[in-house]
């Protein structure tokens, strides 16, 4: 017999992905990641329900405070809120532990390094950002990983095209 499932139960369990930042990984390289937590109102979470957000513009930026902020992140407005709706593009606090963020403080005071957020989710229910520590590509740097990935299509698809005659 079947037990009866708790609200905590039906929720997603396991990762369930909202948004990814592709260009990130195009226009940086990536050294170091994390896992933070986010502080969204209730309207937030019902628009990230329904999958709708973007990073495309976004970044996470450190104050004197020693808090972590994601700025720029656009979380449009739920369709069925009222006046209690949220502002899209609002400054949204992340959650980490303190040397984390003292970590990361140190880090992207080196030349050339920034925090960039890579990907929106769900996990176990709560909505989490994967950020990431990375460092910019030059021009050179760009059109190379392209070339490099050019490369290795075409040679997946001599490989694809000499497996099936044989």
């Amino acid at each position: 017999m079947a037990a009866k499932q708790t609200k905590q139960d039906k929720r997603e369990q396991g990762d369930k992905p909202i948004a990814v930042n592709r260009r990130a990984r195009h226009d940086y390289e990536i050294e170091d990641r994390l896992e933070a937590g986010i502080v969204l109102s209730g309207t937030e979470v019902k628009s990230l329900r329904e999958g709708r957000a973007s990073l495309a513009e976004s970044f996470v930026s450190i104050d004197r405070r020693g808090e972590i902020w994601l700025e720029n992140a656009n979380i449009p407005e739920y369709l069925n809120g009222t006046w209690t709706n949220h502002a899209p593009k609002r400054k949204r606090k992340l959650l980490l532990h303190a040397q984390q963020i003292d970590k990361l403080a140190r880090q992207t005071e080196a030349k050339g390094y920034t925090i960039v957020p890579l990907s929106l989710y769900f996990k176990n229910g709560r909505v989490k950002v994967e950020i990431a520590l990375a460092r910019g590509k030059r021009e050179y740097d760009k059109r190379q990983a392209l070339r490099e990935a050019q490369d290795k299509r075409e040679a997946q698809r001599a490989m694809r095209l000499r497996n099936m005659r044989h």
